[in-house]
């Protein structure tokens, strides 16, 4: 008897934001369920999904020139298929599959339910009729509460699926379509997906869709089967975590899902992020603040500070009230960390605009901030706006900002030498080690470099530090021991 064909290997190859490690963890899953195996290696593979981001001209740059490598693996015979999938595919549908022949098939998001067949397809050289952009806004009704019924396909969202096997983990309850592509101790959670928010800036509405909520239970089933993965820290992820609930007739549904995530076994911190400051209420800013296992963390997009701008921007508040929410933040919360990004030269920005922001950001004291420089999104409204700012002053505003951003950045590390803070274990390294306190988001934030590790130190540790150094936004801190399991888990 001929022993069976080997099964075809496929590796995904993730860009962007921590919404998309999620999608692809989904993809990972059901081509997994159909048979493939699923490699970390593009060169070892069948098949390389390239899952895009679309959201500015960098990002798409990165995203075509990833596609272009993996297009370059198979000219030299190392896979066979390249296949595009996520928010630049999304975006541009048959224009990116016009300008880019080079990638096997483009996909949309309804394509995610049957990937498993569009794979297939890809790899035995079938055409694939890529679809034609549109706005996905348009597909939900405009009463929120009236989405959760409709069928649209919405990335991540799924929890159980009768049809994948039932040997996948857990054994009993939903079964999340997901397989984890590392073995880190954090992991993104996804609340919700799509935003209702109309920003002049932002395309991203229009080919993510209208704002869903996940129902609470299944982010507690994907929650507790990431804690059964190994996780130790949920990142909860969302364009706009802040409208959670409200399209499931509860608007403050937020304040009580953190208590049930940060109560699950094995769970040591959960992290919010993607905070309008424009929604932010006391409860919710008491919720994070206060609740032990929830990191007093605080990312909001803030974007700018000056009140004509932001109103240009289609977004609310000024510099005061902005202050006045973080002097609330850290009334209650004093080591929170607060960390935000803003947009420089903005259509319309004076001189006098930019000293406000200045201004803001001096006075603001955040842990960690991105500059950008702003450019033209097709189909946005700021597209066609009068006011444009030529390349050379935005280039000048944005290293005007940075400059003083770092600055200000390493003045507040610096002002946390002495503070006891918790920090989880990312790395061990004999006697040292590198983690995340609190006020540290992955990726986007500094890090803490860990000295004199207790013997036994393993990744996934929470451990109670005391800062001595700082090196920029980076920490070094001496571990005092570990972290107890009530009391101090809700701490910076």
């Amino acid at each position: 008897m001929k022993p069976p064909p080997p099964s075809p290997t496929v590796a995904l190859v993730t860009l962007g934001c921590a919404r998309n490690e999620v999608d692809s963890e989904e993809l990972a899953a059901r081509l997994a369920a159909d048979g493939f195996s699923v490699v970390a290696d593009p060169s070892r593979a069948s098949a390389v999904l390239v899952n895009t981001c679309g959201f500015v001209a960098a990002a798409k740059k990165d995203s075509v020139d990833t596609l272009l490598a993996a297009a370059d693996l198979k000219r030299r015979g190392a896979t066979r298929a390249v296949v595009a999938v996520g928010c630049l595919a999304e975006r541009y549908g048959t224009d990116l599959a016009a300008a880019l022949p080079e990638a096997d098939a483009v996909l949309s998001f309804d394509d995610y339910p049957e990937i498993a067949d569009r794979v297939h397809a890809a790899l035995a050289g079938l055409a694939h009729r890529t679809h034609t952009a549109r706005d996905r806004r348009r597909l939900l009704p405009i009463t929120p509460v009236a989405r959760q019924s409709a069928a649209v396909v919405v990335p991540g969202h799924r929890v159980a699926d009768p049809d994948l096997p039932a040997g996948l983990p857990p054994a009993s309850g939903p079964r999340p379509v997901r397989r984890r592509l590392d073995n880190g101790p954090v992991a993104p959670l996804k609340l919700a997906s799509g935003c209702d928010r109309r920003c002049t800036f932002c395309a991203i509405p229009a080919f993510r869709g209208s704002f869903v909520s996940r129902p609470p239970a299944d982010v507690v089933a994907d929650a507790r089967w990431l804690a059964g993965q190994g996780v130790r820290e949920l990142l909860c992820v969302s364009e706009n975590s802040t409208s959670y609930g409200k399209d499931l007739g509860d608007l403050r549904l937020l304040e009580t899902l953190l208590p049930q995530l940060a109560a699950l076994e094995g769970i040591e911190r959960v992290r919010v992020s993607y905070l309008q400051p424009a929604e932010m209420r006391p409860g919710l800013v008491a919720a994070i603040a206060q609740t032990p296992g929830v990191a007093a963390y605080f990312d909001l997009s803030f974007q700018h500070a000056a009140a004509a701008v932001l109103r240009r921007m289609r977004r609310f508040g000024d510099a005061d009230r902005f202050l006045g929410l973080l002097d609330s933040i850290r009334g209650l919360a004093p080591q929170a960390g607060v960390r935000s990004n803003v947009i420089v030269g903005f259509p319309g920005e004076t001189e006098a605009d930019l000293v406000v922001l200045t201004d803001f950001l001096a006075a603001a004291e955040l842990d960690a901030v991105g500059v950008f420089g702003y450019s033209d999104e097709e189909g946005t409204e700021a597209a066609a706006m009068s006011g444009k700012l030529d390349e050379d002053e935005i280039t000048a505003r944005v290293a005007e900002v940075s400059s003083l951003v770092e600055e200000l950045v390493d003045q507040r590390a610096a002002r946390r030498h002495g503070e006891q803070l918790s920090v989880l274990v990312e790395e061990v390294h004999g006697t040292q080690g590198e983690g995340r306190a609190a006020h540290q988001g992955p990726e986007v934030d500094g890090s803490t470099r860990l000295r004199n590790l207790p013997p036994g130190t393993r990744v996934g540790d929470l451990l109670s530090v005391v800062v001595s150094e700082s090196r920029g936004v980076d920490l070094v801190a001496d571990v005092v021991g570990a972290t107890a399991e009530t009391g101090t888990r809700g701490a910076a």
